[in-house]
């Protein structure tokens, strides 16, 4: 959130999402003059514009798609087109830069769309960049480590506190802090993070140990034994009290071959975390999801069996 100190430069950051994104709820202002080449439609309402002359943008935050849904998203862009258009802004050479709209414009290519409507704004590098990424905070799809990435570009590039991408993002400050703490984990650790191999939960547990080869370790025996958070809590309380004599969760154990087999084949299947507590034949499978079309897709895979 922009102050009276800012610059005017800092002004023209801070004008938000709502000066790039068309509205649904009213009918979009007249745009400013965007640079225009032969073949760049200008205005508030979508025009059609090749996919092929749409570039990703180079700040786009996310970095992982599950593909499952992107196969989803084509068919059914395939079948009744985009529904939302996307927002592009004119760039060099007869070619338009996202804004916003990667994965309708990706699931657009792979079912073979030539043209896709897109809205032009105008808007400078600047601009563009910190609209990519607040919009992309916005979203509930990124992983742990993509917004951890994302907070600290905002931080880096436009010399945000913390306070001010809270607002941005309409994310409480406390959040915003806390992923920015997953950068500290060692490589490794983030891979796992982004890999959906650890959850965000885990992540926040495995920062208190104090060096990155306690944290690594830790990690490893986390993914190995397939621990809850509240297990890794435990065995993290252990570590840093090693004279307390802790009492671990029972089921902190080795899996069956046979059931870990199964958990992964589960895990593949669905795309989710997926944990079973066996003992003797008898125990639970949980499966962990973090979004309605998460949930949805449980529920369909269990109809359709």
């Amino acid at each position: 959130m922009t102050t009276s100190t800012d610059t005017g430069k800092r002004r023209a950051l801070g004008r938000g999402l709502e000066s790039l994104l068309p509205s649904r709820n009213q009918a979009p202002a007249p745009p400013p003059p965007v640079e225009r080449h032969a073949d760049a439609p200008t205005g508030g309402s979508a025009r059609e514009i090749p996919v092929e002359q749409i570039d990703r943008n180079p700040h786009q935050t996310r970095s992982q798609f599950d593909q499952a849904k992107l196969a989803e998203l084509a068919q059914s862009i395939a079948a009744t087109g985009v529904v939302q258009p996307i927002v592009v802004r004119a760039v060099k050479d007869g070619r338009f830069q996202l804004i916003a709209g990667e994965r309708r414009w990706l699931a657009s290519k792979i079912a073979g769309k030539a043209t896709i409507p897109a809205v032009i704004r105008e808007a400078s590098d600047e601009q563009s960049m910190e609209m990519t990424i607040v919009e992309n905070l916005q979203r509930a799809d990124l992983n742990p480590m993509e917004q951890a990435r994302a907070y600290e570009r905002l931080g880096r590039e436009f010399r945000m506190t913390q306070e001010q991408m809270a607002q941005r993002t309409g994310k409480e400050r406390a959040s915003v802090s806390n992923f920015l703490r997953l950068l500290k984990l060692p490589q490794d650790v983030q891979n796992y993070v982004e890999s959906g191999e650890l959850t965000y939960g885990h992540a926040r547990t495995l920062l208190a140990l104090d060096s990155p080869e306690a944290i690594i370790a830790a990690a490893n025996k986390v993914r190995n034994l397939s621990l809850s958070v509240r297990q890794t809590e435990g065995l993290v309380n252990a570590q840093l009290n090693p004279e307390r004599e802790a009492k671990p969760d029972k089921v902190i154990e080795p899996l069956d071959p046979n059931v870990r087999e199964a958990r992964d084949q589960l895990q593949r299947a669905l795309g989710l975390r997926v944990r079973i507590q066996d003992r003797k034949g008898k125990g639970r499978v949980i499966i962990e999801y973090s979004t309605v079309s998460d949930f949805d897709r449980i529920i369909d895979a269990l109809d359709n069996k």
